[in-house]
């Protein structure tokens, strides 16, 4: 009798092509510039970054391009401590939630330069660019944010966006 399969290597590859949309290839031209670019909503004037070319609250479109600066809040994060295949960046290592100063949606990013005990809800960071000759229309072109020094947001600042 022979012992169960209890685990199987299957490597694979996928290959697949992403076209933004117009909203999207503003951002993303943004980045190729060093810029975060987002987007208004005419009726409620929420900034949203990276844009989606509509609101999600009111359902119209969102035409106005608003630049963002290069600072913002830790809304949320975690700490990675499991290594994976292929992984390029030594653990542990911080992941979080970034709500550009003036943007209404936070993304994620990479938070490094500070220890991991260290890292919280509320911590200002900016974004540290890859050299300029390197930037692209990808979030690759940000390196990673690291804490500015500045105090930590007050939490009514943020908490709607948990």
């Amino acid at each position: 009798m022979s012992e169960p399969v209890t685990m199987m290597a299957a490597p694979m590859h996928l290959d697949f092509l992403f076209t933004p949309g117009v909203a999207q290839s503003k951002f993303l031209h943004g980045l190729e510039q060093g810029k975060f670019i987002g987007q208004r909503c005419p009726k409620c004037h929420k900034v949203y970054v990276p844009s989606r070319g509509s609101c999600p609250t009111d359902g119209v479109p969102c035409d106005e391009q608003v630049e963002l600066g290069n600072r913002g809040t830790v809304t949320t994060y975690c700490v990675v401590n499991v290594p994976f295949a292929g992984q390029s960046i030594e653990i542990p290592y911080i992941c979080g939630q970034i709500l550009l100063d003036g943007a209404n949606l936070s993304f994620m990013g990479l938070i490094q330069e500070i220890p991991t005990a260290d890292i919280r809800m509320g911590l200002r960071v900016e974004a540290v660019w890859v050299d300029e000759a390197d930037w692209g229309p990808t979030l690759a072109s940000v390196k990673y944010f690291r804490p500015t020094g500045e105090p930590d947001a007050e939490f009514d600042t943020y908490k709607e966006y948990l």
